[in-house]
């Protein structure tokens, strides 16, 4: 009986090993996306476009965060788009460079994450946003959020 149990418990800590190992596999991807709009851009556009818009996806393996930006109904050619840190309604700094001179709409990249990004992302403090000749502080924004 002694081995019976014994044999039991092993089975039962290898099932609990085994769900635990192959749970820790997806923990670590999720999705992250942010819908850009005139509205949301701070300090407000220079030239007035409401009919600017875009959206950022992205899948977040870990530290690696994949990525495509569309936009559209931009006063010109993107010039730029980026990655700023500051919470909604602020202007922050760029901390991840998505394009820069040849900016245009499907552009896809990948770029690696540090932990304080990370921890900026999970408190909804980034966000992206793409800049024209028009509008050089940013014509439209969207600020990130994970799903």
């Amino acid at each position: 009986m002694r081995k019976f149990i014994a044999v039991l418990l092993a089975s039962a800590v290898g099932a609990l090993a085994l769900t635990a190992l192959s749970s820790a596999g997806t923990r670590g991807v999720m999705g992250v996306s942010a819908k850009l709009t005139a509205a949301q851009e701070v300090p407000k556009q220079v030239v007035k476009n409401t009919a600017a818009t875009g959206f950022f996806s992205a899948r977040l393996s870990g530290k690696k965060l994949t990525w495509k930006l569309t936009f559209s109904g931009l006063t010109g050619p993107a010039t730029a788009a980026h990655i700023h840190m500051a919470a909604m309604g602020k202007a922050g700094n760029v901390v991840v460079v998505l394009c820069a001179s040849t900016c245009k709409s499907g552009k896809t990249g990948t770029a690696m994450l540090t932990s304080g990004l990370l921890t900026a992302l999970s408190k909804h403090l980034l966000y992206v946003n793409v800049h024209t000749a028009k509008n050089p502080n940013g014509e439209i924004r969207g600020q990130l959020a994970e799903h």
